[in-house]
């Protein structure tokens, strides 16, 4: 097969690269250059798409002896990313950017130009693993290194994307990745993961946002009482679970710590609370991304993962259209709008879809 590997600069990228050249494919790399500023999206193990990376990208293609090549995708990823973050925050939401970057560059904008040009399949760096089931179909499952599994973040993705995508490290423990680079000569081997969100190198969100949305001052407001507690610069500060810098001037009268409960953007309104108030058990989802055909009933039996890193939760599963509603029969804390609850049926991914609303039973 013409293999297209995407390559970050990263450990991971370099050695699917490396191995699906093993296998035997015709592989061509490509870094993707999704900064308008290359210089200013990593800081130390911070972020990735620099000048740096690229370069590092580079001379792994030249150790695994593969044609190289540079795309730029700086005006896509700002609108279908960034601007998108930047939307969501401003309307009270709390996105997660590296399921959109999967969703709408990697496997949509990268997978569209790559098959135009006669590739048949991109492959990526990610911890997940594809597996073929009797019909035909492509399901996609956890990855062996649970530690590092990032089949949530590709829960995005559609029948036809995994059809051609590849993920050669989902059977491989980070350690052995290391170890592998190392032994192919890849200067990449020890390079620290990236982490975080890329476009904000030096990690303060909100002062990012800030100097994006501007200064919009509102009130923190007790949940009990209706009582201003404070005041803030700006709702998109904030996110639901939080418990630090809650501008907060006057102390429970309990003495426990007060988590945000809710977050009204119109009126610039945090609410917080007690933590035993951020506990839900229904969820209503919008947005579904199924990895095969939508479910025709309830999904029974099943788990929801609802963050990156997060544990996962019993539910029951119902699709009615465009809309999903999730009954957690173990209840989850700290659950925001704007974050993806993605389905399980043991290891493999059913689909996801974006949280409207979190509530109580």
């Amino acid at each position: 097969m013409r293999v297209l590997a995407a390559m970050s600069g990263g450990v991971d990228s370099a050695v699917a690269a490396a191995r699906a050249a093993d296998a035997g494919h015709d592989v061509t790399g490509v870094h993707l250059a999704l900064s308008r500023n290359p210089r200013s999206y990593r800081t130390g193990a911070r972020g990735c798409c620099t000048l740096e990376d690229a370069n590092d990208a580079r001379r792994a293609a030249d150790v695994i002896a593969i044609p190289f090549y540079v795309w730029d995708l700086s005006d896509r990823f700002h609108e279908d990313v960034v601007e998108d973050f930047v939307a969501e925050y401003a309307a009270g939401r709390t996105p997660n950017p590296c399921l959109r970057c999967n969703e709408k560059i990697k496997f949509a904008a990268v997978l569209d130009k790559a098959v135009a040009l006669g590739f048949d399949a991109v492959a990526t760096g990610h911890y997940a693993r594809l597996v073929a089931d009797s019909h035909g179909e492509v399901q996609l499952h956890r990855s062996v290194d649970a530690a590092k599994d990032q089949s949530y973040v590709l829960g995005v993705l559609t029948q036809d994307q995994l059809r051609h995508a590849m993920f050669p490290l989902g059977d491989s423990l980070k350690q052995d990745v290391r170890a592998e680079a190392e032994r192919r000569g890849l200067q990449v081997a020890a390079k620290p993961d990236s982490h975080d969100i890329c476009f904000i190198p030096d990690g303060d969100t909100a002062g990012w946002l800030r100097e994006r949305l501007g200064s919009s001052s509102g009130t923190v407001v007790d949940h009990a009482t209706g009582a201003v507690l404070g005041t803030h610069q700006g709702s998109y500060g904030f996110t639901v679970g939080q418990r630090r810098g809650l501008g907060i001037e006057t102390p429970a009268g309990d003495g426990r710590p007060r988590y945000v409960l809710d977050i009204e953007p119109v009126t610039r309104t945090v609410t917080v609370g007690p933590r035993e108030e951020l506990g839900v058990d229904r969820l209503e989802g919008i947005r579904p991304r199924w990895c095969g055909a939508a479910p025709s009933g309830p999904v029974s039996g099943g788990t929801v993962q609802l963050r990156a890193h997060g544990g996962e939760h019993r539910a029951r599963v119902t699709v009615d259209g465009e809309r999903v509603l999730v009954d957690l029969l173990d209840p989850a804390q700290g659950v925001a709008p704007g974050q993806a609850a993605v389905v399980y049926d043991g290891t493999r991914v059913v689909g996801s879809c974006t949280i409207a609303r979190a509530t109580r039973g």
